[in-house]
């Protein structure tokens, strides 16, 4: 598996993915938005959130390119808003990974099943880049969504 890049957007994450396919001739991204997720009912989610971008990829010459709109009200900074993601199937490699990376860093979000993995978290390491760790699914190529 290769180490992955996801970039966030702050609201406009469609029109750039559309952009980049168009400027690198790939297929026409497909795009999951926050409201095509499983409903909360312990959340409602935010009017402004539902046509946003919660995930999509490009195959940008051979190289997996991951993006999603910000969450609103998550923090937004330019030039920040990139993640390395790294992606596997063996679920003890990602635990120890995730063990060793978050070591004088800071957790976003622990290693835990979610609708689209069977374990994913985030972190930022102590040099303050930061990771996504996911765990593909045998019987899917999707990889993981922005926190």
């Amino acid at each position: 598996m290769s180490i992955d890049v996801y970039l966030n957007f702050n609201g406009n994450c469609r029109e750039a993915a559309e952009f980049y396919a168009e400027v690198f001739e790939t297929d026409k991204p497909e795009i999951m938005t926050f409201a095509q997720t499983p409903p909360n009912p312990e959340y409602q989610l935010p009017e402004e959130a539902k046509d946003l971008v919660m995930h999509t990829r490009l195959d940008i010459d051979g190289s997996n390119v991951m993006f999603s709109d910000v969450f609103p009200g998550m923090p937004f900074v330019v030039g920040n808003n990139i993640s390395l993601s790294f992606v596997n199937k063996d679920i003890d490699k990602i635990k120890s990974l995730f063990d060793k990376l978050k070591e004088g860093g800071e957790v976003g979000m622990e290693l835990q099943e979610t609708f689209w993995s069977k374990c994913y978290g985030s972190l930022k390491d102590k040099f303050g880049i930061e990771w996504q760790l996911n765990c593909e699914s045998e019987e899917t190529d999707e990889e993981a969504p922005e926190k």
